[in-house]
């Protein structure tokens, strides 16, 4: 009896050290996935990434960064599905002009990813409603849900739009990185007349491969990591991480979209917006910007850029 006493001992023991080992690489699959303080910065430094690719770039998208600080935006506020308060800032270039939507990347700003989208955007004769996604800048969160969520609060922030400039007003979808997931995923629905396309620059295909992609690149084996990743999303974020993807939204799309991604992407591939863009069935153009690395391809390419754009929304 004292043996089996002693093997029922082990067993348990064996399997409550077990589940504890399991129980923290979900905490800290959520924590390193998706969790975010959304601190905000005090002083007015610029932090950019710190990398050879970025640091090429650096002058110009501080100056860029600069000059967005310089004009005097509106500030506006609307409630999410789950209750956070939402920001974004109105920066009006022209009266009665369309009105581009943006939305920044993963773990971005407003501000440190699209200042330049905002230059962009004027040349293209657009204003801008610049979002802070939740759990960034001052909207409210701690979670990223990599378009899950986001894709839903840029149904509302269409809806505000409507509300606020009238349902005449022409609506651009714009979204860089998980950005151009967030509006990529928003075309899965029947949208408003006047949402007349999206920008989608350097999106991925799916949340999970690109958080798979990300596992494998830290050397670690992302099919034995990814379901505690999906699963701790689930229990802390309480959000699927495959409800839906950029991927299974396009097929459905009736909202025309142009795609542009840096074929140097070395985060999220060139080869998963030609994967986007073959599915799509809504109106579609692409742009392949060679030595383009991730999020840069309008730094290189500016002309061309601006140029494809006015095209595909004069036709």
């Amino acid at each position: 009896m004292f043996l089996q006493f002693k093997q029922y001992s082990a067993c348990f023991f064996t399997s409550s050290k077990l589940y504890s080992i399991a129980f923290s690489i979900l905490i800290i699959s959520f924590y390193k996935t998706f969790y975010s303080k959304n601190e905000q910065i005090k002083s007015k430094e610029i932090i950019l990434p710190n990398n050879p690719v970025y640091n090429k770039y650096k002058d110009i998208i501080t100056k860029d960064i600069l000059d967005v600080r310089k004009l005097n935006p509106k500030q506006y506020y609307i409630k999410s599905f789950d209750g956070l308060i939402l920001a974004a800032k109105y920066y009006e270039n022209f009266k009665n002009a369309p009105i581009e939507i943006m939305f920044h990347g993963y773990r971005g700003s407003s501000e440190r990813d699209l200042s330049s989208g905002v230059r962009r955007a004027k040349a293209c004769g657009h204003n801008v409603l610049l979002v802070d996604q939740r759990a960034s800048g001052l909207s409210q969160g701690h979670v990223i849900s990599f378009g899950i969520n986001e894709h839903k609060d840029c149904l509302n922030w269409i809806k505000f739009v409507n509300k606020k400039f009238g349902s005449n007003t022409k609506i651009i979808l714009t979204g860089i990185s998980m950005g151009a997931a967030t509006v990529m995923m928003a075309t899965k629905y029947a949208l408003p007349k006047n949402v007349i396309g999206v920008i989608a620059d350097c999106g991925y295909n799916s949340p999970k491969s690109i958080i798979k992609k990300v596992i494998k690149g830290m050397k670690l084996p992302p099919n034995l990591l990814y379901p505690f990743v999906s699963l701790s999303a689930r229990i802390f974020g309480n959000f699927n991480l495959n409800e839906l993807s950029p991927l299974s939204a396009v097929r459905k799309s009736r909202t025309p979209i142009i795609f542009f991604h840096g074929e140097a992407d070395e985060f999220i591939p060139y080869t998963m917006s030609e994967e986007l863009y073959n599915v799509c069935s809504s109106k579609k153009e692409k742009l392949i910007v060679p030595n383009a690395d991730h999020g840069i391809s309008y730094l290189i390419e500016p002309e061309k850029y601006v140029d494809y754009v006015k095209s595909f929304f004069s036709k």
